[in-house]
């Protein structure tokens, strides 16, 4: 594509030994258009068979000033520019994924084409690897409100206060793909890891985002700091991604295929454990491919499960097989495949260093994903498979104020790993215990 195809870095360097960045303006961003207008959009894919350029002392993984050792080869350069030429397609960004071994690109398809007859040309094309709509996601959420009710009612329902005697996820490392993160909230003080941007360059809009916010306070918020709340997992170190963006004056967020598709990418090459996906929307084969290569590097994917009135789990990510999908216990239709954990009016963060009760499966995914990061203390090969039948093994009748149901048991989950513990019914004396 000569000089309209640009080289991305989806990581920074690390900017201190304390709380390292994965670059808040890392990749190349899509315009303004295909975030609002994705329909005139689609991503392609060329193999690209380029060894990653050799790394220098004291370089890191994906070196220094933004410049990715894995490039764009100049065969596939010119595929690219060639595909634009024939199909009179527009490059509006481009990307190497080293993980795949594929350049791939974002191009803006013309003004009278139709999408679907263009996208079969490109199939049949040879020097495409593969041709896709540009997809959109949703994250899973069903509002803010204002009320505090039972304020953290799903820690005692899930039995996280007992766990947390045995396991607190220290040495777990979690990603959280959503929008952005108030990443100097007080109860987040010590666990972010680092964070990346894949939307804009707007770090104070990264900051202010609600939705990623409030599914990292479930997840890692800091316990017996004096402030706050307490997270499922709360000594987790947490990657933030910004892979969404928050839809004007609505609580939920939206994304599309190369923004996650960057957004796993950083998460395999940081190596997390587990990666909470609080979004749904259509099969995507992109996305599919890159949680299937995290898996195979040991990664466990938790998603989001649509709402009840959908009748349909089908689409990205809970198709993927082995992503732990999770349902909202509230919604009325839990799917056997699915895990089911409190969604309704969980307590957790809100950007600005404040506090919120929010409501969605987004919550009861991210509390799942925080219990599985407290499994991962105990055993660090633990399978996807095997978290799932842990947790579900698990389940408890419990008779709270919002009623009896079946729930899922953190200290119990944790138990079946290492029979000697025990999970007495104090609920409360964890939460009380010294922070590590």
């Amino acid at each position: 594509m000569g000089g309209a195809c640009l080289l991305l870095s989806i990581a920074a360097a690390f900017l201190s030994s304390s709380c390292a960045t994965l670059g808040s303006g890392a990749g190349m961003q899509l315009p303004p258009e295909a975030l609002s207008s994705p329909q005139r959009y689609v991503v392609v894919t060329i193999r690209n068979n380029v060894a990653a350029t050799a790394l220098g002392v004291a370089s890191t993984p994906r070196g220094y000033n933004n410049i990715a050792p894995y490039p764009a080869g100049r065969q596939a350069r010119g595929h690219a520019q060639a595909l634009a030429g024939r199909y009179r397609l527009q490059p509006v960004a481009a990307w190497p994924i080293a993980v795949l071994g594929v350049h791939c690109l974002v191009y803006r398809i013309p003004e009278a084409a139709d999408r679907d007859r263009l996208l079969g040309e490109l199939h049949r094309d040879s020097r495409v690897e593969s041709a896709q709509a540009l997809e959109i996601f949703k994250t899973r959420g069903d509002g803010y409100n204002d009320t505090y009710a039972g304020l953290q009612h799903n820690l005692d329902e899930l039995a996280v206060p007992q766990a947390q005697r045995w396991s607190r996820g220290r040495g777990v490392r979690v990603a959280v793909i959503d929008s952005g993160v108030d990443v100097d909230h007080p109860d987040l003080h010590g666990r972010i890891a680092g964070w990346s941007d894949f939307v804009a360059t707007d770090a104070a809009q990264f900051r202010r985002d609600r939705h990623g916010t409030a599914v990292a306070g479930v997840i890692a918020a800091v316990a017996n700091n004096n402030i706050g709340i307490v997270g499922i997992a709360p000594e987790v170190r947490l990657t933030a991604l910004r892979a969404c963006w928050e839809n004007g004056a609505s609580d939920a967020a939206v994304c599309n295929t190369f923004t996650l598709a960057q957004a796993l990418a950083a998460a395999i090459d940081a190596r997390v454990d587990v990666v909470n996906l609080s979004l749904a929307g259509p099969s995507d084969a992109l996305l599919a491919r890159l949680v299937k290569r995290g898996q195979q590097a040991g990664m466990i994917f938790v998603g989001a499960a649509p709402p009840a009135t959908t009748g349909s789990l089908a689409g990205f990510p809970l198709e993927v097989d082995g992503v732990i999908g999770v349902a909202a216990i509230e919604s009325g239709r839990i799917d056997d495949s699915l895990i089911a954990a409190p969604g309704e009016d969980i307590f957790t963060l809100a950007p600005a260093g404040g506090y919120s009760a929010v409501s969605g499966s987004s919550m009861a995914a991210a509390e799942v994903t925080g219990m599985i990061a407290l499994l991962r203390t105990y055993d660090g090969n633990l399978t996807p498979g095997e978290a799932r039948a842990l947790l579900a093994d698990s389940q408890r009748t419990v008779t709270t104020a919002r009623g009896t149901r079946q729930v899922i048991n953190a200290c119990l989950a944790i138990a079946a790993l290492s029979p000697g513990l025990s999970c007495e019914a104090n609920l409360r004396q964890a939460v009380r215990g010294r922070e590590h």
